[in-house]
């Protein structure tokens, strides 16, 4: 039993090891050699500008993968009445079904898989961005010997204490301790979550539209489609940003501040690549153009 444990650990450290030189530590080398050429500069709040550029950067360079996986997304939810009359169709033949289905994917050029692989090249990416941002903010438990052990050149070593302030903020500091810093920090979660909600809800289809004298029964499909969609939108939709605006509540406003730039910027790729989804209605009534 020792030895398998040790054998996991060491296995554990060799991935470790990889993830450091592979990921985390061109990462963390990228913001620090952003944070010192605004240091150079004498930018004021250059840590909060320097995680902004990173956070830009980073969503740059997985923009194809991200634009590939939203458009395997929108594909299949486009799919979704053609497998419903497939469904009805062949609901005794469950082999009959999965043949016609994969043909429809076929005639359609769909991979069902399209959108699991870009997304899984993504979430090392996004640990280390993480992991970089949480060493590097004094106050949340960050770590500058560790971050000083993986920069390439002596040059880039940072001091002991880093400036935390940025457009008047502290980045260190938790909107949770907002009853001694103004109660003004609890913007940023809210704001969190609003951004959270409007990319969540963007990501689901548009509402289905019914016609006046429609056959009944093509009425009863979509309802249930709707009912469907709507159990999504409850738990997604509504959760998924309570979650995110807590965690923005309790951890260090540098990564509100990250999380908010990578949303607003997926909120733009969604836009682009796939329209306003299941934001239509909300964006209409704001007398924003939904046709896309």
């Amino acid at each position: 039993m020792d030895g398998l444990n040790k054998n996991l650990e060491l296995q554990m450290s060799g991935i470790g090891d990889i993830f450091n030189l592979v990921f985390f530590g061109p990462v963390i080398n990228l913001l620090v050699l952003i944070f010192q050429g605004l240091q150079a500069i004498h930018i004021p709040g250059a840590l909060g500008f320097s995680i902004i550029i990173l956070t830009v950067l980073i969503r740059l360079l997985v923009w194809p993968f991200m634009a590939s996986q939203i458009k395997a997304t929108k594909k299949m939810a486009d799919l979704k009445p053609h497998l419903d009359v497939l469904k009805q169709k062949h609901k005794d033949d469950k082999q009959a079904f999965a043949q016609a289905q994969m043909a429809l994917y076929k005639e359609h050029g769909v991979n069902p898989a399209g959108g699991c692989l870009p997304a899984l090249i993504q979430i090392p990416v996004f640990i280390a961005l993480y992991q970089s941002i949480i060493n590097i903010l004094p106050g949340a438990g960050g770590h500058i010997d560790k971050i000083n052990s993986l920069l390439y050149f002596p040059q880039l070593k940072l001091p002991s204490t880093l400036d935390p302030s940025f457009l008047g903020l502290n980045l260190g500091i938790k909107p949770a301790e907002f009853t001694s810093h103004g109660v003004f920090l609890l913007l940023i979660p809210t704001i969190t979550a609003g951004l959270t909600f409007v990319q969540s809800k963007m990501t689901l289809p548009k509402p289905i539209k019914h016609h006046l004298g429609e056959p009944p029964k093509e009425t009863k499909e979509k309802e249930g489609m709707e009912e469907s969609m709507g159990q999504v939108q409850s738990q997604m939709v509504y959760l998924m940003p309570i979650m995110i605006g807590y965690f923005a509540f309790t951890f260090p406003i540098g990564l509100a501040i990250y999380w908010n730039v990578y949303t607003i910027l997926g909120i733009v790729q969604q836009y682009r690549v796939a329209g306003w989804g299941g934001m239509a209605g909300m964006a209409g009534k704001f007398g924003i153009k939904t046709v896309k």
